[in-house]
């Protein structure tokens, strides 16, 4: 009986064989979905390579997220997953300099040059294989479909990575607005590389020769030429083994790990009849002692039944909401005193319009005559959408929509958990929220002001859709407004929000960070922004200097980088007058540009970047308190004054 090596890699959402003749070479190769039944995908790749090799034994290997239990069970070695891509990767490639690897849940770079470093995605799949079936299946076709589409692309839009809610939100209104599908594939790609690239590595570049690994980047050309013509590789410096959806197996393949000859058969027969696994898990305590405990807890919660009314029968005003969730699509028709008439909720299969529309007639013929609807309102990820598509008279953000129902049936609620499709929250409410404070905290309103939360970054865009929106800066000036001239109102100088140079506790006395904190406190840069900005943002530096630290040891520091992670408007425009500054005395600065507020933090903390640029110092001490991270500020640079501008009043006249 002929033995051969080969490794299997059990994946997130894959299973994969891979079997080598005397040569090294591969004589079998096969990749198959598992389902989450990796015993019986690894089976049904076993007999195949039966039907293909005949009867023969296998010096077996394994590798993979996982893997660990069952390599323990079968009784054959487990070889960690960068060291088999990368014991692959010297065989045909040893001149890689960096490897991308994106699996169904997770998504890798692993640097070689160096020493060997890998950084992988957390808990959340983003930006993987599986974020790519969601979107996929948003625009009604598969993987393949998507690569299909995305090599006629004409045009790519912002899409976000991070979560599938949040591409969906982006998503949704580019289909209605009558984008292509091949645009928005191209543009789903482009997300996915964005999230690669910003998520893993964080500031530190992808350089030389690059490697693609796993599937996705096997069976999805386009989703690699995103990759590409992103980090302006070559054909010289991109790499793309054959097989490279199957590399990780093909390392744990040819590891020297001694493995014992198993026949095939036997290890079919094995797994056939089911291997009992080890988990190593924390259990939780059971969620009710016994029977009785169950019961009371059901009896509990049978009291807090929303009332029902009869619609047929119904009389009177009544009143509708809409929630256009991320998977699914909810109506409820609600009385004068607050019992549910009727109620709609179905998934929304990417289309909440058509799905809300069928909601409606259906609500429409078992309407009374007697019945009159006052108010209608929106809320979810598809609030404005709605609200624009059925002419509503209201939108009202999400969480407050929570808080005012939950409120409704117990005034002295205080936290409010809403487990949806695609997303969790869990929403607090106390005094003494600080920095963290909404309009529930409000104490008095004499002029009967009604509030809406809206992201920061999205107030420019409903302007025209309120009377008032108060908007920092940055936003206003990204957006086209002028804070000097079209505010109504606007904030001075003094002010606690000062944004700052930050770097982590300990590095704030190097002579880097005092380079950076002079050049940033300088007299050019002060002018700059009173030039550059003409009150917009505003130098708080009372007595600006010229550019450097007597302290310093500027020709230690000739010939070094600092690097700073920056938000890109104003605080890397101003960065770049503070680069000139250091070059002059030969210190290069390296201003790595971030679209969000958590990873400018995270990579200082971490080293892998020196200071940041881009916040204000109650946000910071919030930001050290909930993630027990050790950032202080250096110095003061600058302040976004908030201004109120004018939607569809044009003065204060309303307010006063």
């Amino acid at each position: 009986m002929k033995t051969y090596q080969a490794g299997i890699d059990v994946g997130s959402t894959t299973v994969k064989l891979v079997v080598l003749d005397e040569n090294g070479q591969m004589i079998f190769g096969q990749y198959q979905r598992h389902l989450s039944h990796t015993q019986r995908a690894l089976s049904d790749l076993l007999k195949q390579a039966r039907a293909a090799l005949g009867e023969c034994a296998l010096e077996l290997r394994a590798t993979g997220s996982g893997a660990i239990n069952l390599a323990k069970a079968l009784g054959i070695p487990f070889v960690q997953e960068v060291v088999a891509v990368a014991q692959a990767l010297e065989r045909v490639a040893p001149q890689v300099d960096v490897a991308i690897e994106l699996g169904g849940e997770d998504a890798k770079i692993i640097y070689f040059k160096g020493g060997l470093e890998e950084r992988m995605n957390g808990v959340c799949a983003g930006g993987t294989g599986s974020f790519i079936d969601q979107m996929a299946a948003l625009l009604q076709t598969d993987a393949s479909g998507l690569d299909r589409e995305a090599a006629h692309y004409q045009q790519i839009y912002p899409i976000a990575a991070r979560c599938g809610v949040f591409a969906k939100t982006d998503i949704q209104p580019l289909i209605n607005e009558g984008a292509t599908k091949a645009d928005l594939a191209a543009s789903i790609f482009q997300a996915v590389v964005n999230q690669t690239i910003s998520g893993l590595a964080c500031g530190k570049p992808i350089r030389g020769h690059v490697a693609f690994l796993g599937g996705p980047l096997h069976f999805l050309p386009q989703l690699k030429a995103a990759f590409i013509r992103t980090l302006k590789l070559t054909d010289e410096t991109t790499i793309d083994p054959e097989n490279s959806h199957l590399f990780a197996a093909t390392g744990a393949a040819i590891d020297e790990t001694p493995a014992e000859a198993q026949p095939l058969s036997a290890l079919i027969k094995r797994l056939d009849s089911g291997v009992q696994m080890d988990f190593e898990l924390k259990r939780l305590p059971a969620l009710f002692e016994d029977e009785a405990d169950l019961e009371a807890f059901r009896t509990r919660h049978h009291t807090a039944v929303v009332p029902r009314g009869d619609l047929a029968t119904y009389n009177g005003d009544c009143f509708l909401g809409f929630d256009a969730g991320s998977t699914t699509t909810k109506l409820a028709l609600v009385g004068e005193t607050g019992e549910l008439l009727y109620s709609f909720y179905a998934n929304n299969q990417g289309n909440p319009i058509k799905t809300a529309m069928q909601a409606v007639h259906t609500l429409r013929e078992a309407l009374p005559a007697g019945a009159h609807i006052a108010r209608s309102c929106s809320t979810g990820y598809g609030e404005t959408l709605l609200k624009s598509a059925f002419s509503l008279d209201e939108g009202e953000v999400e969480t407050i929509a929570h808080c005012t129902a939950a409120s409704f049936f117990d005034p002295k609620v205080d936290c409010v958990l809403d487990i949806g499709g695609q997303d969790m929250k869990c929403i607090k409410l106390k005094d003494g929220a600080g920095i963290t404070a909404t309009i529930r905290d409000i104490e008095e309103n004499p002029k009967n002001i009604t509030f809406k939360e809206v992201e920061a970054a999205q107030l420019p865009n409903v302007l025209k859709d309120v009377d008032y929106a108060v908007i920092n800066s940055n936003y206003a000036i990204s957006a086209g407004l002028n804070p000097v001239k079209d505010n109504l109102a606007i904030e001075g100088s003094s002010s606690a929000y000062s944004n700052i140079l930050a770097a982590k506790k300990g590095t704030e006395n190097s002579d880097k960070i005092k380079a950076l904190s002079a050049a940033l406190q300088s007299k050019k840069v002060a002018d700059f922004i009173a030039s550059k900005y003409d009150g917009s943002v505003i130098s708080v530096v009372k007595n600006p200097g010229d550019g450097y630290d007597s302290s310093v040891n500027y020709d230690a520091l000739k010939g070094q980088t600092i690097t700073v992670a920056a938000s890109p408007t104003p605080h890397a425009e101003i960065l770049a007058v503070a680069k000139e500054i250091l070059a002059a005395k030969g210190v290069t600065l390296d201003i790595k540009e971030f679209t969000d507020y958590v990873q400018p933090n995270n990579v200082v903390e971490s080293g892998e970047i020196d200071a940041n640029y881009f916040q204000h110092e109650p946000y910071l001490d919030d930001f050290n308190k909930q993630n027990n991270t050790h950032i202080v500020t250096v110095c003061y640079v600058h302040v976004e004054p908030m201004a109120l501008y004018g939607g569809k009043q044009t003065t204060l006249d309303a307010v006063k």
